[in-house]
């Protein structure tokens, strides 16, 4: 059995795993880690516990010292310093017409890097950049591009639902989201009822798919032909998974039923579920990969 400890970084962010060696350690606990990035203040947000060897993926890095009052003052300072990076930055970004957009600067600790988060819709020169960069704040420069989502976590925003978006608040990763969970739902299928401010899939389309699918298993689907108390065979026109509600036609005779009154007539199928292009193209424009 080994020890492990979650450890974030962000307010809202993925949950990394150390090794918390001599430290008795509580949820919001402030400690002092090395990362890929270097030097990092995090806070706990799992607490201690044991798992068996077998269930670790990788090897564990060690929390290096509980976050001491100087260093809880340089990460201050480093905030207050990206922040002004971050303003400095876009304006020399500007100034080289380069086709990126900068979401946010971060220090590590200790203050000898910097590190700059952009999005782009294809590859960007920037090795004369960094030389103007480093020159700029003389400190390391590193540059990492990264996807819309994570773009929108980091700025945040307002979604079409009126609140804040859900990566911002209370998601700390991202989970597969597809037209076809959209599309299960009976959402409308164009881009402002189904794209978020990233310009991908809503995430929230995701977080009742597994509850459409488990209906899905109950209900007939649309183009099924079913039997009703009525009718020995009728066409399904319209699903209401929610409500499990099922609506018929026959002999243009429209009925609507409880799920538990139509029985699916096996092997039948009116009409097989098809994407129309403009489905498609919604998927490769908007799809939110993983």
């Amino acid at each position: 059995m080994i020890k492990i400890v979650g450890i974030g970084f962000k307010e809202v962010g993925k949950i990394y795993w150390f090794n918390p060696g001599p430290f008795n350690l509580t949820i919001g606990s402030k400690v002092i880690v090395e990362t890929v990035r270097g030097l990092e203040l995090g806070h706990v947000v799992q607490p201690i516990r044991e798992i068996d060897d077998d269930q670790m993926q990788h090897d564990l890095k060690d929390v290096i010292r509980v976050a001491s009052e100087k260093d809880l003052k340089a990460y201050e300072e480093n905030e207050i310093k990206a922040k002004e990076s971050l303003r400095r930055t876009k304006e020399i970004i500007k100034e080289y017409k380069l086709e990126m957009k900068i979401v946010g600067c971060e220090y590590t600790l200790d203050g000898s890097k910097l590190l700059i988060y952009y999005n782009a819709d294809g590859r960007v020169d920037f090795r004369e950049l960094v030389r103007v960069l480093a020159s700029e704040f003389k400190v390391r420069i590193e540059l990492r591009q990264i996807s819309p989502r994570d773009g929108a976590k980091i700025i945040g925003a307002i979604g079409s639902c009126g609140r804040e978006v859900c990566c911002k608040t209370h998601l700390r990763e991202f989970d597969l989201v597809t037209m076809k969970m959209a599309k299960d739902q009976g959402m409308a299928l164009s881009t402002n009822k189904i794209a978020g401010v990233c310009g991908k899939l809503m995430c929230c389309i995701g977080y009742e798919a597994q509850a459409y699918e488990d209906a899905r298993k109950r209900v007939p689907s649309v183009g099924d032909i079913v039997s009703t108390p009525n009718c020995a065979n009728c066409k399904v026109i319209s699903v209401d998974y929610l409500r499990e509600k099922v609506k018929t036609e026959h002999q243009n005779q429209i009925d609507v039923w409880d799920a538990s009154q139509v029985q699916k007539i096996k092997g039948t199928k009116f009409e097989k579920e098809e994407y129309s292009e403009e489905e498609k193209e919604l998927q490769d424009s908007y799809g939110s990969g993983s």
